[in-house]
């Protein structure tokens, strides 16, 4: 797919824990997730973003979805100078693998890979799921395909997101793929035009809080699922949880037919 739609698109990278995971590094249960790397083996982080540059994403996310000073101090025994100084290396690794790949044969014309900073919900804090559960008010997690978590629509989360003036997209992230595409459906006429879709749903595989992901063979790549979702008018795309690099090139490929 290469029409007008999928031409506009920013390729965001896919799920960092799970990169590391499959890297060795035991995530799941820790109450700092993959934020405990920044400090323990910062060069994992930055080699995972690595791998999802060199596979194609525009732009690569922080390992800080669960990192905070109360955090890092709680769990690492940090200062909360120490700790502050963790959250900066969070950015500054993303940054020096930004210049790596664009120093080791980055394709001349293309634009520069940019770095996001992902700050967590307050629920994330708490390490007890609480950010899909809708269990604090604040919650903005997607139920089904017409609800958020904590029993309101989403259509009202969108709406009142586009009265910002501050924001570049307003999306969905970490839900099932399959319910990307209704949730865009169903909010298409209240979008702000200034406003740009976001989306970046994991595999669709289920979760259990005891035992982790419970992995199941996709029907549709993911490449291919993305392709409707440009259609609808989504401009940043790309994965969360038990989404890979390779997934990611995919995704590329059947956006705008290149890796890069």
């Amino acid at each position: 797919m290469t029409d007008t739609s999928s031409e506009k698109v920013l390729v965001l990278d896919g799920g960092l824990s799970t990169e590391l995971e499959a890297s060795g590094f035991k995530i799941q249960g820790d109450p700092l997730w993959s934020a405990r790397l920044l400090h323990t083996n910062p060069k994992a982080v930055k080699d995972a973003h690595y791998r999802f540059l060199g596979c194609g994403a525009d732009v690569i996310t922080t390992a800080t979805y669960q990192a905070s000073i109360e955090g890092f101090v709680q769990h690492l025994s940090q200062t909360s100078d120490q700790a502050e100084q963790l959250l900066r290396t969070g950015v500054q690794l993303a940054k020096e693998a930004v210049s790596d790949i664009t120093s080791d044969n980055f394709p001349s014309g293309c634009k520069q890979p940019l770095v996001a900073g992902s700050v967590g919900p307050y629920g994330a804090f708490l390490h007890d799921g609480s950010e899909y559960t809708g269990a604090y008010e604040a919650g903005m997690s997607v139920e089904d395909a017409h609800n958020i978590s904590n029993g309101k629509r989403f259509i009202e989360a969108v709406e009142m997101a586009c009265r910002s003036k501050q924001l570049v997209a307003v999306g969905v992230n970490c839900c099932a793929p399959e319910l990307v595409t209704p949730l865009l459906k169903s909010v298409r006429s209240r979008r702000n035009p200034d406003i740009s879709w976001i989306v970046y749903p994991n595999s669709g595989e289920g979760w259990d809080p005891n035992t982790g992901w419970k992995a199941s063979e996709k029907t549709q790549s993911f490449g291919q699922q993305a392709g409707e979702w440009a259609t609808l008018g989504a401009s940043w795309i790309g994965g969360c949880c038990r989404v890979t690099p390779a997934d990611i090139a995919d995704l590329r490929r059947q956006l705008l037919g290149t890796q890069q």
